[in-house]
């Protein structure tokens, strides 16, 4: 699969950045708060993968790193515009994006870096999979506002098209080392125990932060319910990854064992929508 850097740029103009889901301003947050961590991280997984780039013989493999590289610099680009308008609505976006840096920076400094590759794919693993649940139920997105969807779906398609580029990469770099698998393992649990409790402390923190939410103690644990029934219930955009995150285990996993490239067909139509628009009046 190889894949495509393509150059979308999504306008928001003036739309409600803290409350364009239809499920409301929690979900909206949820999120938000994934947006957070893609600038900071797709520079990491870049900087990881570039790393052994010399390593690899394969010319199409080859090929395929300069596009993951290509499409990670784009979803960075875009998601940092996304960012600064969540921090111009009053999020405390900068802090967040900050945590995340000095955190990413601490992991290059005092770890090899086989490791900070087993953590890309690792954290590749996560968006994958949770770019599959979003691809293949519509209800996750449902009647959200167009544009905002239009970002969360290109960034679901193009995360599906090169989710194995990195894997293969590490395949390449870790090639008859014993440590391959128990550093692989290791890295997802890492990636896991760091990575959602951070989710859930920057969620809360823009809960807290957005003054349109109403306060009490009543107000925010049904505003956490409709959160908890949306990831882990009906549709469930979480709770449904859970198998594919178990997977991930099995020594002989491949990201494409779960072939899901039926949904890269929606590519060409998406890539019309976003030339019309382009070629369109701006979106409100």
């Amino acid at each position: 699969m190889l894949p495509t850097r393509r150059d979308f740029r999504f306008n928001l103009g003036s739309r409600d950045v803290l409350d364009w889901h239809e499920q409301g301003p929690y979900v909206t947050h949820f999120f938000n708060t994934l947006s957070v961590f893609f600038p900071v991280g797709e520079r990491f997984f870049m900087n990881a993968v570039r790393h052994y780039r010399d390593q690899v013989t394969d010319p199409e493999l080859k090929k395929a790193v300069t596009a993951f590289i290509g499409q990670e610099a784009m979803h960075g680009r875009e998601h940092e515009a996304y960012n600064e308008a969540v921090a111009k609505a009053g999020m405390p976006v900068d802090a967040m994006e900050a945590r995340v840096h000095w955190l990413l920076e601490e992991l290059k400094l005092y770890s090899p870096k086989s490791m900070q590759l087993s953590a890309t794919i690792a954290l590749e693993h996560f968006t994958a999979i949770m770019a599959d649940k979003l691809l293949a139920d519509e209800r996750i997105m449902g009647g959200s506002d167009e544009v905002m969807a239009k970002i969360w779906n290109w960034h679901a398609l193009e995360e599906t098209e090169h989710k194995a580029v990195a894997f293969d990469v590490w395949k390449v770099a870790m090639q008859g080392r014993p440590e391959a698998y128990a550093s692989r393992a290791l890295g997802l649990v890492l990636a896991t125990v760091i990575f959602w409790p951070l989710v859930a402390e920057f969620h809360w923190r823009m809960v807290r932060a957005d003054k349109s939410l109403k306060k009490g103690v009543v107000a925010r644990l049904k505003g956490y319910a409709g959160l908890a029934n949306f990831l882990f219930r009906s549709p469930g955009a979480l709770s449904k990854t859970v198998p594919e995150w178990f997977d991930y285990f099995r020594p002989g996993f491949q990201p494409w064992d779960h072939d899901n490239r039926a949904f890269l067909e929606r590519l060409p139509e998406f890539e019309a929508e976003m030339a019309r628009l382009a070629h369109g009046p701006k979106a409100a």
